[in-house]
């Protein structure tokens, strides 16, 4: 069963920048992230339990992250009833973990 995805406006945000980015370096290159996130967030929809536990988050809060194929993406995501909530999409070497105050209720 496939969930509904739902971006949190800060991952929108993220998400738009950094395909930005990747565009303005080589004419092309942000569709191609674009499409490689859609492939991510699509596998996640229909196996969220492939991603692993984020370090330093409560187990409890059942936050998980899973990679960007062919970038240095991870998207942070909860699975919560029959949705997934796409936290953060954040660069895996850059300011780590600066997104996790997104799962405090």
């Amino acid at each position: 069963m496939s969930r509904r995805v739902l971006f949190e406006p800060e991952a929108s945000g993220e998400l738009e920048e950094a395909a930005l980015w990747y565009e303005a370096q080589r004419s092309g290159l942000g569709l191609t992230f674009l499409a490689a996130v859609d492939r991510a967030v699509e596998h996640l929809a229909a196996w969220p339990d492939s991603g692993v536990a984020v370090p330093g988050v409560p187990v409890s809060l059942s936050v998980r992250q899973h990679p960007v194929s062919r970038f240095p993406y991870r998207i942070a995501y909860v699975v919560a009833s029959q949705e997934l909530r796409v936290l953060a999409v954040a660069h895996a070497r850059r300011r780590p973990g600066y997104w996790r105050s997104r799962t405090e209720p």
